[in-house]
Formats: C-alpha cells, structure tokens, sequence
C-alpha cells in the first residue's frame, strides 16, 4: 500500500471488538486512506457497566485504551478521548437520586483527567442530553459540563462536547468562565453556526463554504461500531472517502487537506499529526 498524500483525521470515532467489527472496522478506515482517529469511549452500559460511583468508569477507560492498541497495530494513529456520556444521566437515575447521578458523573471526568494527566488519553468527553428533559435535569448535566470544563481548563486539554442540535452559544460562555480557550472546546456532530471547534460529520453539506471561509474546523464520522446499528452513524470509510472526493471535485485542495486533517488537529488537541 503505497504511503498517504496527506493525513486523513476522524475526529470522533468508535471501535467496538465486542459488540461490533473492531479491528475489521478500523482496517477499513485505513485502506480507504485514513491516517490518524479520536477513539472515544463508549457510554459505560454499551460495555455493560453500570457505575455507581466515579471509579466505576475505569472498566469503560481501560477497555477504551485496549483497543486503542488494538487499532494501533493496523498502522493507524490512535489519540484515545475519555469521559462520562450526558446521557449516562438519564441512566444512572434508574438507581439513584439526580444529585449522586451527578457526582458519580463528575467523579467520572476527575477519572477520565488522570488518564490524560498520565498521558494516556489526549483529551476529555462531556456535553449535555440531545434530547429533552427537565429543566431540573439540565441544569444539572450543565454542572456536570461546566465541571468538565474547568477539568479540562486546569490539565490544558481538549474537550469534546456531545450536545443538541444548533450553536450551544452558552457552552462557549460556560467555557470562557471555566478559563479555556473556546477553539478548544469540540462541538462534536457540529455546525458551521457554533461558536464552538466544529467538527462536522463527514458529508456535511457546508463542508465547500467553510473551506472557503478560512474557518478551522474537522471532520468526524461518529461510526458507533455495534452490530446492532450497522454503518451508524456513518461508516468507517467515511471520513477518508469524502475528504477525497471532496479533493476530486476541486472543493479541496492538498493544502487544505494538511490544515483540516494535520494543522487544526494539532491546535486543538496538542497533539503531533505526522505521516508514518
């Protein structure tokens, strides 16, 4: 296999050996041109935990990291993303009372931060339900975001948040609050209209405009791995297909492709994209 032009970056993908194709899976991503993924960790009760406390999630940490090496043995530059999934809220009140969901969560992140104070994840996963619930409940899952937040502010890392549809104008004000940069803050299945680092799914249709903007943004496939969901959110191949097809169609350029997939990458997490 000859080597890649440019690098290829998923910034927000899953692989699952056990409840999906795994290694299969990320094979593909690899072969269709993909250099370097953000392996996020999946919600604890897809891995069958059930936290009751905050040292719970290092079960859903640890088999994150396993198949990070997992995936790393396919040539595959593997930056590992831990944290507490906002719907594990909704969850976790099936045992127990909002206010110990919402320690059990924030003892989650503190969790996930000595993984990256290790160095052995790059960055943190929080955010918000996508779906409606209480304004009790929200405000709620707003301290656990605004806990990630100054968690995230105080190791100088990154913070990719799951939320709602649209711009999350307030998440950038809670981010300025908790003392870190906003361009750090990932908006994950992202628009061009958040305030946020958008990272956009693979073929979103504002992809050409924003190029044009000059504006930063990345490029995500959200592909879940699980058998039951198959191709979901979008498939593995995804984000290496587009970018390339995009480079066909004269939307993107070579260059682009370096600031997309390498040098935004780099600003946002502090990590090194290097071609192998």
């Amino acid at each position: 296999m000859k080597s890649p032009e440019f690098p290829i970056t998923d910034d927000h993908i899953h692989f699952d050996p056990v409840n999906g194709r795994g290694v299969d899976a990320a094979k593909d991503f690899f072969r269709a041109g993909g250099t370097h993924v953000f392996l996020v960790s999946k919600p604890s009760w897809s891995l069958s935990v059930h936290p009751v406390s905050g040292p719970d999630y290092t079960r859903v940490f640890d088999e994150t990291l396993r198949v990070a090496e997992l995936v790393s043995g396919t040539g595959i530059v593997v930056f590992p993303v831990l944290g507490v999934h906002p719907a594990e809220i909704t969850r976790l009140m099936e045992r127990m009372t909002l206010e110990e969901a919402v320690e059990t969560m924030k003892g989650g992140i503190d969790c996930a931060a000595g993984y990256v104070r290790e160095g052995r994840a790059v960055a943190l996963k929080s955010g918000r339900p996508h779906y409606e619930v209480s304004q009790e409940l929200l405000a709620a899952s707003n301290d656990v975001l605004m806990h990630a937040l100054t968690v995230a502010a105080d190791l100088g890392c990154a913070l990719q948040v799951h939320a709602e549809t649209g711009p999350c104008t307030d998440i950038a004000t809670m981010a300025r609050n908790a003392g870190i940069p906003v361009e750090r803050v990932v908006k994950h299945y992202g628009s061009p209209d958040t305030p946020l680092h958008p990272s956009l799914i693979a073929k979103h249709e504002g992809i050409p405009a924003l190029v044009q903007s000059g504006r930063p943004f990345t490029l995500e496939s959200d592909y879940m791995d699980e058998n039951s969901r198959p191709g979901a959110v979008i498939g593995p191949k995804s984000v290496p297909r587009y970018t390339k097809q995009l480079v066909a169609s004269g939307a993107l350029t070579r260059d682009d492709c370096f600031r997309i997939h390498g040098e935004t990458i780099e600003k946002v997490y502090g990590v090194t994209v290097a071609l192998i």
